[in-house]
């Protein structure tokens, strides 16, 4: 390449700005000596010319390069002290990822290159290496906006009425029959009419990917023990994962939201600004790191060749820090404007929002997105903990986020499983949770439900062992976690016995059903509606094979029939409407001298104190009155029948829309004050209206 005169440049934006005529570079950081912007051919195996980013703005290092054009490839080169001891390692000898680019190139090799230290040192990361990594690292690529987005328009379903799918894109995709083997496992198979068609039909109104920023998976094909497959290893905050693209172009992403967009369904992303790839002292030097590790993690206060960790992952990314929060603030901003998503479930939120690693709900974090226009006006959800002490706040969030409510899956399987003294819990946690999240005026729909996530027995698997089974995981089974309140009742795994499968589809729907009648926001695991199963893996975060992919054409009558209750389910929640409430409850009298809710034992009388403190008790039943009808939900976790006397309203007639049991099939109406059979493991539901 030609020698080309540079120019200053502006230390806004930053990263790299295609303006037509040439690209403007600028990249933060404070401990910096010197740095360079490396340029490579298309394929970034060729490195063409070197230019000094010689001008500095508050610590924004810029240059302008005319010439230069969208889709240009670069890296670049850090200089500066290698002391890590003090917190700094730099380290010239690797290319580094401009935590800014759109876009990337390449992939990621796990060479000894790839790390600032010497391998193969007894020193470690005391050690240095001048080892060039560029030929085993990605790059990044200049990007220009052009996409067209037509008519596009977010479905902006109300956070009361939005029933959450949780998916993986290439677990879904990968093995679905009607994509073309080229798309499968990427966003554009997610495209699919066949998949788009199947979402809508099932009911859900937003799916939640789990994390789709460039993670650099398969690691294991080049000799790493693991494979990075759920994504919770995020080395850009802005670039898409490019095993998820075809052809490697960010608009495939932009295509899928905008074909979910069409379809009515909202795109929420599982973000990680947490930690980063690059994990603890012994990880390798791909971007931040080798950027300006003093400012971009947090480092221990009394050794800072050591990171603080609160994500139990090897650090912590230091969001205290003005610059670092700008970044993820950027990010967060970029893909509602530009890429149009409607949400964001942050993982382990408490890291973010801790000040001087003590979590504070007014942290930098939290008044940053409360007041940022474009943020607060898009769904917001914690993992509402952290691995480090005081990690634990659910409940803790301000008004306008939702959180993962994790009493509400404790208590839902203890219930179901036939634990006794769940009485109480499961009213509260039914209701919405008001004792964790009714406060400065909160909405209910800030409890997000869950009974199964992607960590964890999914819902067949749930009811089907009692132990965890990783092995295939690689670590003797020592990981995932052994609390799982489940019950494979009566034989671990796979089995013929007719007694044992009925109580396991029981609960099943039980467990589906006391989800989707729960106030507060449903969040479905995909596959569970198909009862899906991973074998008895509780953690398959590294396994890119059939443990984790959906197979479509394994699913059997038994599985669509199960799918076809989870429609039901979704289409009377929708229907009803009583479950878009706002408000939490308050047990008083609203109207007519009904309360907006009431908790009724098997004798059609409600609770008395000896009901709820009752430790042998399992089944209970609530009567929830909106003004124009009445709701009626009862719950049967006894292994045997029981005899059920409905309330007494009057001369009134109660119509039974939803039976899990399925055994109530010639019972349509009961006359109020009735007694009835209610199977055993069992959800009815009714319906008066005036």
């Amino acid at each position: 390449m030609a020698e080309v005169k540079t120019k200053s440049g502006k230390p806004y934006p930053l990263g790299s700005s295609f303006d037509g005529e040439g690209v403007n570079f600028a990249i933060f950081s404070a401990n910096a000596t010197k740095i360079e912007v490396c340029l490579f051919n298309e394929s970034g195996s060729k490195e063409l010319h070197r230019h000094e980013l010689k001008d500095n703005t508050n610590n924004i290092w810029h240059v302008y390069i005319p010439g230069l054009k969208s889709g240009q490839v670069y890296g670049y080169r850090v200089y500066g002290p290698y002391k890590p001891m003090e917190g700094h390692r730099f380290n010239h000898h690797k290319l580094l990822l401009d935590p800014y680019a759109k876009k990337l190139v390449g992939k990621l090799i796990w060479d000894k290159a790839i790390f600032g230290y010497d391998a193969d040192s007894p020193d470690l990361d005391l050690s240095f290496s001048e080892l060039d990594s560029a030929p085993y690292v990605p790059k990044s690529v200049v990007v220009a906006n052009s996409y067209n987005w037509g008519r596009d328009k977010s479905p902006d379903v109300a956070f009361e009425n939005t029933i959450i799918y949780e998916t993986h894109v290439r677990s879904y995709s990968k093995l679905h029959p009607k994509v073309p083997d080229s798309k499968k496992g990427t966003f554009l198979g997610m495209t699919n009419p066949a998949i788009t068609k199947y979402l809508k039909w099932l009911g859900i109104t937003s799916v939640e990917l789990l994390p789709i920023h460039a993670f650099f998976g398969n690691r294991h094909k080049k000799g790493f023990i693991t494979d990075n497959y759920w994504g919770y290893e995020s080395f850009s905050f802005f670039a898409p994962e490019q095993s998820y693209l075809v052809n490697g172009e960010i608009d495939e992403f932009k295509d899928f939201v905008k074909t979910m967009h069409k379809n009515g369904l909202e795109v929420i992303l599982d973000v990680v600004y947490n930690h980063t790839g690059e994990g603890n002292h012994l990880g390798p030097t791909i971007s931040y790191r080798g950027i300006d590790n003093a400012s971009y993690y947090t480092l221990k206060h009394d050794n800072k060749r050591h990171y603080y960790d609160s994500t139990g992952v090897g650090s912590s990314f230091n969001v205290q820090h003005p610059e670092v929060l700008k970044l993820v603030m950027d990010s967060l901003r970029y893909w509602v404007e530009e890429m149009h998503v409607d949400g964001f479930r942050f993982d382990l939120a408490v890291s973010l929002s801790r000040v001087n690693m003590v979590f504070d709900r007014l942290s930098g974090f939290m008044q940053a997105v409360k007041q940022d226009p474009v943020l607060s006006r898009v769904k917001l959800i914690a993992e509402p903990w952290d691995m480090d002490l005081g990690g634990y706040q659910v409940g803790a969030f301000l008004p306008g986020w939702a959180e993962w409510n994790d009493k509400y899956r404790d208590v839902a399987r203890s219930f179901w499983k036939g634990d006794g003294s769940q009485v109480a819990p499961i009213a509260s946690r039914i209701a919405g949770s008001s004792d964790v999240f009714n406060y400065n005026h909160r909405n209910l729909w800030s409890s997000v439900n869950f009974i199964t996530v992607h960590d964890g027995f999914c819902l067949n698997d749930l009811v089907s062992y009692n132990q965890k089974h990783n092995i295939a995981n690689g670590e003797e089974n020592r990981d995932g976690s052994d609390n799982n309140i489940s019950w494979n009742s009566g034989h671990e795994g796979e089995t013929d016995n007719k007694t044992v499968l009925t109580n396991r589809m029981l609960r099943a729907r039980a467990l589906m059903s006391t989800l989707l009648f729960s106030f507060g926001t449903p969040m479905i695991l995909a596959g569970d509606e198909l009862l899906k199963t991973q074998f008895g893996n509780n953690n398959p975060y590294c396994q890119d094979n059939v443990i984790s992919w959906f197979a479509w054409e394994a699913v059997n009558a038994e599985d669509r029939e199960f799918a076809k209750f989870v429609r039901k389910l979704i289409k009377t929640r929708q229907k009803l409407n009583i479950f878009s409430r706002k408000k939490f409850f308050t047990g008083e009298v609203i109207k007519d001298d009904y309360k907006d809710i009431a908790w009724y034992n098997s004798r059609g009388i409600e609770f008395t104190e000896h009901d709820w403190y009752n430790s042998d008790k399992k089944s209970l039943s609530y009567l929830v009155y909106d003004g124009n009808k009445f709701i009626y939900l009862m719950l049967n976790a006894n292994y045997v029948t029981l005899k059920w006397k409905l309330p007494d309203l009057g001369n009134m007639n109660w119509e039974l829309i939803v039976d899990s049991s399925m055994k109530m099939k010639n019972v349509k109406k009961n006359l109020s004050g009735e007694k009835i059979d209610v199977p055993a493991w069992s959800v009815l539901l009714f319906e008066i209206r005036k």
